[in-house]
């Protein structure tokens, strides 16, 4: 029986990134063709400088390519103007950051309930189960009303990653999600992250220097001077 063709999530053709620099153009992304299918598990690596963060800028819909195609779930981001990229983000992409980008002033049940706020047919009632669930999926049924400051870097990591995926999106970006956490909790973190990413059936691209959790991904994307210089897979057994 022939299998199903997998189906993609990211496709970038011809993706380039040029920053005018006083009277100089630095290359940031030099030509990337990239396509990344739904469930994939994928890890953008390279050097400091080599454009990871702008490559998962651009795939994520916060910015826009020089030049280039750039598809998201469908829909083809180099012809959006902003408020439709927003748009696409809301109803497709969860995030998770290195630095946790919680609101201070907000409880944990209150920042993982964010994004519901902004969804159509939004109902407080439906949203907080939701936001609870979730929290307590990721271990934090006793802290969902504490606020950031009284939470170790590792609950807040638990937090942000509950926000991400608290709508249920197709596409999860991390970007150095372990990157401001000490070795133990950052293993702890990475065994959620890619547990919650199996149970939910998202796509998860992440941006890391850390090879052991690139490792973990089925798919490494190596980027040097803006160029993708290999892919690495694995096949499961």
């Amino acid at each position: 029986m022939p299998q199903k063709p997998q189906q993609q999530v990211i496709h970038t053709k011809n993706l380039s990134q040029v920053i005018q620099f006083h009277d100089q153009q630095l290359h940031v992304l030099r030509s990337i063709d990239l396509t990344i299918f739904a469930q994939e598990q994928v890890a953008i690596t390279g050097r400091s400088g080599s454009g990871k963060s702008t490559l998962l800028g651009i795939l994520a819909a916060l910015d826009q390519p020089t030049e280039g195609e750039v598809w998201l779930c469908g829909a083809a981001i180099h012809q959006l103007n902003e408020e439709q990229r927003a748009r696409v983000r809301l109803e497709n992409i969860g995030f998770v950051f290195q630095s946790f980008q919680l609101l201070p002033h907000l409880t944990a049940l209150d920042n993982v309930l964010l994004p519901l706020r902004l969804q159509k047919n939004y109902d407080y009632k439906v949203a907080k189960k939701q936001a609870i669930e979730m929290l307590q999926r990721v271990g934090l049924v006793r802290q969902i009303m504490q606020t950031p400051k009284v939470l170790s870097g590792g609950e807040q990591q638990r937090v942000a990653i509950a926000r991400a995926l608290v709508t249920q999106p197709k596409v999860v970006f991390a970007d150095e999600p372990t990157g401001n956490l000490d070795g133990e909790t950052a293993r702890e973190i990475e065994q959620l992250l890619f547990q919650m990413n199996r149970e939910l059936g998202t796509t998860l691209v992440l941006v890391t220097h850390d090879p052991k959790l690139a490792a973990q991904c089925q798919r490494q994307i190596y980027l040097a001077d803006g160029r993708l210089e290999d892919q690495l897979q694995y096949q499961e057994a």
